[in-house]
């Protein structure tokens, strides 16, 4: 089966609810070198970092993430207790004083019992084991619903890099074409530019035939041809390799092709030649430009 690569940008989304609890969880991942993301957390998730931070870091390897999660909690679920001793004090305080000073006590007096201090007792925000759990998977179908949007792209990224490199294998294919008919112009020119410029009773033909043999050994480009021929099957080798994250060592590769390229163009000295490493070195940059987005 083929391995398709996966490209760093994605996003996934996920909501699960109960009857009495709901949790909605988005996440953008955007390039990066690294796995980049600052958790923002509920104070009530706050001490589950630890296991959703590992969920992220084994699903998502790689890129910088927007990280969002909304809980939901029912609050006929979890009802705020009444302090019914405080309120009970209270009532008999405020009886006792209107009393006192004469005053009518009407209207609505337990609303107003309701505001004093330490009636409504806090709740303790403690997520229950099925609440995060319910967490846990809505999270995880997030990072898969992600994952299969990383997918789609980079099924556009591989198709894309695979029509690139098999370009520049037709250019170098044709290089390899022309080179001996380079090394013979090569050779030719030399022998006329020296022998213009030099009597020819005054120098031995066949230390110049030597000379002119290293020469062109020197400028030979078999070895450039067959490296760059190595690292662009090597680039599809990689492509079937297991692994997830693909996208550095995918970079590497095109630095041995740009350098396999270069070094034949410096060595060239043919303009059909020049011509089709100018080609190759288009071809190699928008790779590259795109090689960027890979997980």
């Amino acid at each position: 089966m083929k391995n398709t690569l996966r490209s760093m940008t994605g996003f996934g989304r996920s909501e699960n609810a109960t009857k009495t609890f709901g949790v909605v969880i988005d996440l953008k991942t955007l390039n990066g070198k690294q796995l980049d993301y600052n958790l923002k957390l509920p104070v009530i998730l706050k001490p589950y970092e630890f296991d959703i931070r590992a969920i992220i870091n084994e699903y998502l390897v790689r890129g910088s993430l927007e990280f969002t999660i909304t809980l939901k909690q029912n609050a006929e679920s979890k009802p705020a207790p009444l302090n019914t001793d405080l309120i009970k004090s209270y009532f008999r305080t405020l009886q006792q004083t209107a009393s006192e000073l004469g005053y009518n006590i009407e209207g609505n007096i337990f609303g107003e019992l309701i505001k004093l201090p330490d009636v409504v007792a806090p709740v303790a925000e403690v997520l229950s084991e099925e609440e995060f759990n319910l967490v846990k998977q809505t999270l995880i179908e997030a990072c898969n619903n992600l994952t299969t949007h990383r997918i789609q792209e980079g099924t556009v990224l591989q198709e894309e890099l695979e029509l690139r490199i098999t370009n520049i294998m037709a250019y170098q294919a044709k290089i390899e074409e022309l080179a001996p008919q380079r090394t013979i112009k090569i050779k030719e020119n030399l022998y006329k530019k020296i022998t213009e410029q030099i009597n020819k009773d005054t120098y031995d033909e066949n230390r110049l035939e030597q000379e002119i043999i290293y020469y062109i050994e020197k400028i030979d480009i078999t070895e450039e041809m067959v490296r760059l021929k190595n690292h662009c099957n090597y680039f599809f080798d990689v492509l079937k390799e297991p692994e997830i994250a693909k996208g550095k060592k995918i970079g590497f590769v095109f630095q041995e092709i740009g350098r396999e390229i270069n070094t034949t163009g410096s060595k060239a000295f043919d303009s059909d030649i020049q011509k089709l490493v100018v080609a190759m070195k288009d071809e190699l940059e928008k790779a590259k430009e795109q090689s960027l987005n890979i997980l």
